[in-house]
């Protein structure tokens, strides 16, 4: 759902196919084109090389397999048939991208989000309102000028294998559950979900059951990850505060909206304990992730501009000190994840897009 948020953010500053057992060749002319070294922006010093991963489209949200050797994300991509999120993995060593279509494991109806792979890299679990209808649900228009994405109640979690069978649904609660990303120690899944009337984390077991309340304050907590030792969550918040936003973040939410402009970072246990805010920049601080060393959390943020862009990536120690500015691009860095081995970095950015809308992955081999 976080991509969501990206499309509504974009627009501060701009701006379904069938599961396949084998890859398909594309229709698009784009060429591959290998992102080097020298393509690193200055000051960028913590990217030894880089990658690009795909050639078009909307490309957001990609995790990686426990080892590390597959990549699975969400994709609208019209030269693939998809016109809304749907579900794809890769090789990305060796899968080429800019010539071949991945392997699509979701349904291909309806619009999925926040995807994850499972201990055993053999499954992966994802939202999707397919259940609901096999049609795209709409993204909202503004709500009295304001710049708002929707919190659909047809999203419900479920697992299924490489080859896009639904294994299992783990989730059918009603109204809204969504954005499951799975603890680096195999054995809990933290999600966002409406079923309080607000919307708080919580976790749940691999395999669906004792589901246990995190969150509990007024405000939309959601994009949670786990440390690598599984001891700790980081996630972003809105808490509206005054008589004045609280009551704009209920009529909104008794809509199915939000508006995401304003969110910060927030730190707790994994039981919910010792809740703190990270951060207080202003602006949107959001899809936060936590430094191999379990330290640090790198996060996008657009708060050093007024205008709403660009959006960069940053670091900063779970003490809330030491802020670092990790990119440096004129447009559009967020969603960046580790690999469990730490050296690797996947990120989407609209770089080297030649000034279109497209988001692409990339991966930056990392230096500390």
């Amino acid at each position: 759902m976080q991509k969501l948020l990206y499309i509504v953010l974009a627009g501060l500053f701009i701006s379904c196919g069938n599961n396949n057992s084998t890859k398909n060749n594309l229709t698009t002319n784009d060429a591959a084109v290998s992102v080097t070294d020298s393509t690193i922006y200055p000051d960028e010093k913590h990217f030894k090389s880089l990658k690009q991963l795909t050639y078009g489209g909307d490309n957001a949200e990609a995790y990686w397999s426990f080892d590390d050797t597959k990549l699975v994300f969400q994709v609208t991509n019209n030269n693939w048939g998809d016109n809304c999120d749907q579900i794809y993995y890769f090789n990305w060593q060796t899968d080429n991208l800019g010539a071949n279509k991945p392997m699509l494991v979701s349904t291909g109806k309806g619009r999925t989000t926040c995807s994850y792979f499972l201990p055993g890299d053999t499954t992966i679990v994802y939202a999707s309102t397919h259940l609901n209808s096999p049609d795209c649900p709409a993204v909202p228009e503004r709500t009295d000028g304001k710049y708002v994405w929707p919190i659909y109640p047809s999203f419900d979690i479920f697992v299924a294998d490489l080859n896009g069978n639904i294994k299992k649904q783990l989730t059918d609660y009603p109204g809204y559950d969504a954005e499951a990303t799975v603890s680096p120690k195999g054995d809990k899944i933290v999600f966002t979900s409406l079923r309080t009337g607000d919307l708080e984390l919580f976790t749940m077991n691999i395999d669906g059951s004792d589901v246990k309340q995190i969150t509990n304050e007024l405000g939309y907590d959601g994009g949670a990850f786990f440390s690598p030792d599984g001891s700790k969550l980081i996630f972003r918040s809105s808490r509206p505060k005054t008589p004045e936003d609280i009551k704009e973040y209920k009529d909104l939410l008794a809509q199915g909206v939000v508006k995401p402009t304003n969110m910060e970072l927030y730190i707790c246990n994994a039981d919910g304990s010792d809740l703190r805010q990270l951060t207080n920049l202003g602006g949107a601080n959001w899809c936060p992730f936590f430094h191999p060393s379990g330290n640090k959390v790198i996060f996008a943020s657009n708060h050093a501009t007024k205008r709403g862009f660009p959006f960069n990536l940053y670091m900063i120690n779970t003490d809330g000190t030491n802020l670092e500015k990790i990119t440096h691009d004129e447009t559009f860095d967020a969603f960046p994840v580790f690999s469990n081995n730490g050296k690797y970095l996947v990120f989407s950015s609209n770089r080297y897009n030649g000034g279109t809308r497209e988001t692409n992955l990339f991966v930056a081999e990392w230096k500390d």
